[in-house]
């Protein structure tokens, strides 16, 4: 899944992407901001691709992309801000490179989930996800609410929203990040 984007050199970018095998990497994709590129669509923020990478002397260097599923246009304003959040504390927190499958998995499943929640459902699957992510990065050993995004998790966390939010500052303040 494509989490951000930045130009780079006259017509590349450099993308930040988060994969089941590799976890976080950021790859070179030149010539992406062509007219005309055939990666160009692959590439956008929030979609999931199929990535051709090529690792090199300076980084990852990404030759081919084939759009899997568009996720950006399945969310309102509203989620995709949430999404941006989720993604930015994410790449805060991991510096460099992490080979954590369960990154993924965390994020694509909050993801998909977001367009059935309302927005108050949205802001605590917003908490469980930053938890969870937290958790996975070593940052927090607490006791984990229930799995997925369902009643039962979502009203876990209104219920213990003071508790949840406490458990997230402090892992953060953990991280130094």
């Amino acid at each position: 899944m494509v989490l951000a984007r930045s130009p780079l050199a006259e017509a590349g970018l450099l993308v930040t992407v988060l994969t089941p095998e590799l976890g976080l990497i950021r790859a070179r994709a030149e010539g992406a901001r062509r007219s005309g590129a055939k990666l160009a669509h692959a590439l956008q923020t929030l979609n999931e691709s199929d990535l051709m990478l090529v690792r090199g002397k300076e980084g990852w260097r990404l030759t081919g992309a084939v759009l899997s599923q568009d996720r950006f246009q399945a969310l309102t304003r509203s989620a995709r801000e949430r999404v941006a959040r989720v993604a930015a504390l994410l790449m805060r927190l991991v510096q460099g490179e992490t080979a954590d499958p369960a990154l993924h998995a965390l994020f694509v499943e909050f993801v998909v989930a977001l367009p059935a929640c309302s927005k108050e459902e949205g802001d605590h699957a917003e908490s469980l996800v930053v938890l969870r992510l937290l958790q996975a990065l070593g940052f927090d050993a607490g006791a984990m609410p229930p799995a997925g995004y369902g009643n039962q998790a979502l009203t876990h966390a209104q219920d213990a929203r003071a508790e949840l939010i406490s458990r997230i500052n402090r892992g953060i303040s953990a991280s130094g990040a």
